[in-house]
């Protein structure tokens, strides 16, 4: 009879299948999956484009009609009914670069918080990193983006706007923090939400709010006459989205041709870090929501098989 740590020795990894990354089955790489499995990620990306769109006559063009009307509504309701766009050159761009924010915010959150519960039959049936789930429900999200990010860069060149080395890194400063801030939440409440279904519901109440909790439909001036001085006007600034809008702001719509030059800049409280404001203050807290994020998931996904 063979010895027991001869026969673990037999299934044991060589040396070469070390070298290439070799891991037993049920085994992963935590939050190095992503990167690990991406091809495991690029089909479950396309599992869900061929999800939603299926038995849909307009499919990807739902990424452009969506938007639009969003945009018209609130244009119509605040900028010509109640006169805000009077106060605000250019305030096409101004509000559309900020209802990009919140519509690449809403569905990464959205998405991601549903992305465990919504599989429950690959999750509790055969062995997938968990991690990949949210992962691709932000990849989807951003290509329902793209359409949204070229209307908004051909809108603002209409208006005078032109590329410039500020503005490319307020978009990718913008980009950086919003994705790594949200996915950080996603990974939180896509670990609750598959123990506690109450959790996605209280997730489309955040981004019901969101949108008027940062400067999309309003200019920030309006939030500093009526709170500034106080705690909530500090508060204000450091929201996370209020630090993107505005970031993408300076890359699409300050610099938008002369009329916006001659704006004085929106208030913030580190002005002589403009044009990026309060950048650092929100990569600080995106990196932090997404360590606790990423650590909640890590510790709960032993149970969604369990819990779903």
């Amino acid at each position: 009879m063979s010895e027991p740590g001869s026969r673990r020795a037999a299934f044991a990894p060589s040396h070469a299948e070390q070298q290439e990354g070799w891991r037993a089955p049920g085994q992963d790489a935590g939050w190095l999956n992503p990167i690990r499995e991406r091809f495991l990620l690029a089909l479950l990306v396309r599992k869900e484009l061929r999800v939603r769109y299926r038995g849909s006559a307009l499919g990807m063009l739902w990424s452009y009609v969506k938007p639009a009307v969003q945009f018209i509504v609130f244009y119509i309701a605040l900028g010509v009914f109640l006169q805000l766009s009077e106060g605000t050159p250019a305030y096409a761009v101004y509000l559309f670069s900020g209802i990009v924010v919140v519509n690449l915010f809403g569905e990464v959150f959205g998405n991601a918080t549903r992305s465990i519960s919504g599989n429950a039959p690959l999750v509790s049936k055969i062995y997938l990193p968990s991690q990949l789930f949210p992962w691709s429900s932000m990849i989807v999200a951003l290509v329902h983006f793209v359409p949204q990010l070229l209307v908004l860069v051909v809108g603002a060149l209409l208006f005078g706007w032109l590329p410039s080395l500020t503005s490319l890194v307020a978009f990718l400063l913008g980009m950086v923090i919003l994705l790594v801030f949200t996915m950080g939440l996603g990974m939180l409440t896509a670990a609750l939400n598959a123990a506690f279904r109450d959790v996605e519901n209280f997730v489309d109440l955040i981004v019901m709010v969101a949108t008027w909790l940062s400067p999309v439909l309003y200019r920030i001036t309006m939030v500093e006459e009526a709170i500034g001085g106080t705690i909530l006007w500090w508060l204000y600034q450091l929201n996370p989205l209020t630090i993107v809008v505005q970031l993408f702001h300076t890359a699409f719509w300050r610099y938008a041709g002369p009329v916006v030059d001659a704006v004085p800049g929106d208030p913030t409280l580190a002005s002589p870090g403009e044009p990026f404001g309060l950048w650092w203050a929100g990569l600080l807290i995106a990196v932090v929501t997404f360590v606790i994020g990423t650590v909640v998931f890590e510790r709960s996904k032993r149970r969604f098989a369990q819990e779903l």
